[in-house]
């Protein structure tokens, strides 16, 4: 019987999802390990015991992998955020193509053979950070992540991941919340002002909004004139109520103290304008990798007709509409929809139409109206693929579909159940968009027939 405390000698054979390390117990149950490498062997202390698993901690490592480094990031075993300092680059890339040729071959039932896993910049890429703001033991005020599995913040002072403005921008926020005295938000009795610090980062500027539990006070201009000082390239500072209780980040109400209440940003040779609410890939250098590999799949001519479900603020749909005659763009957020036709005006785009809808309705409804896309761009959120939306794709017969997938598993859902519409995978990349994170970006080009 596995007991929790329990020591026990494992090796570690591959890893979770969440990229922990995967043994056995003698009595057979899986015991996922923290901070462990394949290959390595290591006594480890039962910390809780599951029904079809155990979780563990390494107590003392009997043979070291060769892959196992120094942590660069002095809190990365504290913070939840990141997953893989403990461990060089290369193993980082072959677990997330392993993952992905797993999820492809136990779920969907398909052989991608060698999934190419294209690397990225393991530092400073995050052009979005959302610091939560509490208040120490001591009742001053701090702000960075929340600890692993906790709601307990975790001051951070430098964030390796993070664009190192959004770090800058972080400090300047709280010296004036201490020379200003500044409350500090407390979720349990739902008083004190300022609940995060939400900043955004871009090659033209740099734009901080204050997430608050009430308005702005007199003493703001303080605080422009700090975040000036410590950010030169700030180009404005909004500020944005949020009353409601719980973990939703931004309010409904904006107000913009200084300068512009957005910033602009280019991805493939577009201009986008990104306000606090906006959604933009965090990471644009991959992004432009990823965009450049769905576009390379969707092979898309003057002739082709294309649809993009779950389109955003419609960068991909723009991408596509350069290279393709028409293209139609849906997503159920009417904010994000009102951002496409803005970005589209701003690109001098006209062979795009945008409409807010539910992706499974909006695909009924053109497979009503006979819409024959020569190609379908999917970009779900992590559940994937509804079944309705999977049966309006297939009524539609699109000749391909490219699948971008932030999660291998429900992609892998999904590919088995298009190939039972007749669609076969051909190719497969993966893109990683989150360096020392467990996520991995994939895309998967599917075509009527069989596969090569």
């Amino acid at each position: 019987m596995v007991k929790k405390k329990e020591h026990i000698t494992v090796t570690i054979t591959g890893y979770t999802s969440e990229g922990q390390g995967v043994a056995r117990h003698p009595e057979g149950m899986a015991v996922f390990v923290t901070d462990a490498i394949a290959g390595e062997v290591a006594e480890v202390e039962i910390d809780h015991v599951g029904k079809t698993a155990a979780h563990a901690h390494i107590v003392k490592l009997l043979e070291v992998s060769p892959h196992r480094v120094n942590r660069a990031c002095p809190i990365g075993k504290r913070c939840g955020g990141c997953n893989f300092w403990h461990m060089d680059y290369e193993e980082e890339l072959r677990l997330k193509g392993q993952r992905v040729r797993d999820a492809l071959s136990r779920i969907g039932g398909v052989d991608p053979g060698e999934v190419t896993v294209l690397p990225g910049t393991m530092e400073g890429y995050r052009n979005k950070a959302q610091f939560p703001v509490g208040a120490s033991d001591f009742g001053q005020p701090v702000a960075g992540f929340y600890m692993a599995r906790s709601h307990e913040i975790l001051p951070v002072q430098r964030c390796r991941i993070q664009d190192p403005r959004a770090d800058e921008a972080k400090t300047a926020v709280m010296e004036w919340m201490e020379l200003e005295n500044i409350s500090a938000y407390d979720e349990d009795s739902q008083r004190g002002l300022v609940r995060h610090i939400y900043v955004r980062t871009a090659s033209a500027g740099t734009l901080v909004c204050i997430v608050a539990n009430g308005g702005a006070p007199e003493v703001a201009n303080t605080l422009i004139q700090l975040l000036q000082g410590a950010v030169p390239d700030l180009v404005g500072v909004v500020w944005n109520i949020n009353r409601r209780p719980g973990n939703s980040v931004l309010g409904d109400r904006f107000e913009t103290l200084w300068g512009q209440g957005y910033l602009e940003e280019t991805l493939c040779g577009l201009k986008f304008r990104l306000s606090p609410r906006s959604f933009f890939q965090v990471n644009r250098q991959q992004a432009q990798r990823l965009y450049d590999t769905a576009l390379e799949q969707a092979q898309l001519d003057a002739d082709t007709t294309a649809l993009d479900l779950y389109c955003g603020t419609g960068t991909i749909t723009l991408c596509m509409a350069r290279k393709a005659g028409k293209v139609y763009g849906v997503e159920i957020i009417d904010a994000a929809i009102a951002d496409a036709w803005e970005n589209a005006k701003r690109n001098g785009i006209d062979n795009v139409e945008f409409f807010c809808a539910d992706a499974g309705q909006a695909a009924e409804r053109f497979a009503r109206e006979g819409i024959a896309p020569q190609v379908i761009m999917v970009d779900p959120p992590r559940k994937g693929l509804s079944p309705a939306v999977i049966d309006a794709m297939a009524q539609m017969a699109p000749e391909r579909i490219v699948y971008v997938s932030c999660d291998p598993a429900t992609l892998a859902r999904d590919i088995g159940l298009l190939r039972e519409k007749g669609y076969a995978l051909h190719a497969t990349k993966a893109v990683d968009m989150f360096p020392r994170c467990a996520h991995i970006e994939t895309v998967c080009l599917l075509s009527k027939g069989k596969a090569d």
